[in-house]
């Protein structure tokens, strides 16, 4: 299926907030909080003669979409790009196409075409920076034999689900791997 099709199947960023169950209130407070800095914005209004639109492969239930898709919301406002969000677990055709190191359904997925339709890059599902510290936190876990490895790991989501929605720095890191990604 070409990808303009794709980005005619997906929902608008608002419907898909409508028929989210889950972490809607905890992005939603990010998307509010989140500012793009004056230079950030006005590189991002270069784009809009481009006429960029994005797909949006992502779930609710994702910790990394709660921290990313506000944050594209708002570079996506400065950019004038339009957004439709494709549902991973039902579209897993699309999404096996756009697998993390070949092999992970890893979302979000940020899918930017051109008027025409053609990709012009893909971002996701973290920003380098981001990783790194998902990294070296997930080292620091017991073994996965381990009796308090499930206890740990759930902690360390709970934890990083926390900066996520806090941390204004993570919020830029993000921004700039997004821009760099567009720019």
């Amino acid at each position: 299926m070409d990808l303009n099709v794709w980005f005619q199947k997906g929902m608008t960023m608002d419907e898909y907030i409508n028929v989210m169950t889950r972490n809607r209130d905890e992005m939603l407070s990010i998307y509010e909080q989140f500012v793009l800095r004056a230079e950030d914005q006005s590189q991002l209004e270069t784009l809009r003669t481009q006429n960029l639109r994005a797909i949006v492969l992502t779930e609710d239930w994702c910790g990394d979409a709660l921290l990313n898709n506000p944050i594209l919301m708002r570079i996506a406002e400065a950019a004038g790009m339009e957004l439709r969000v494709v549902l991973r677990d039902q579209n897993l055709e699309l999404m096996d196409q756009y697998l993390t190191n070949g092999t992970s359904r890893a979302i979000p997925i940020y899918i930017f075409l051109n008027e025409e339709g053609s990709e012009v890059g893909v971002w996701g599902p973290r920003a380098p920076e981001v990783q790194a510290l998902v990294m070296e936190r997930r080292a620091a876990l017991p073994d996965k034999d381990a009796e308090d490895f499930q206890e740990k790991q759930m902690a360390l989501y709970k934890d990083l689900a926390a900066s996520y929605q806090t941390d204004a720095t993570i919020w830029q890191t993000v921004a700039n791997s997004i821009k760099q990604t567009l720019l």
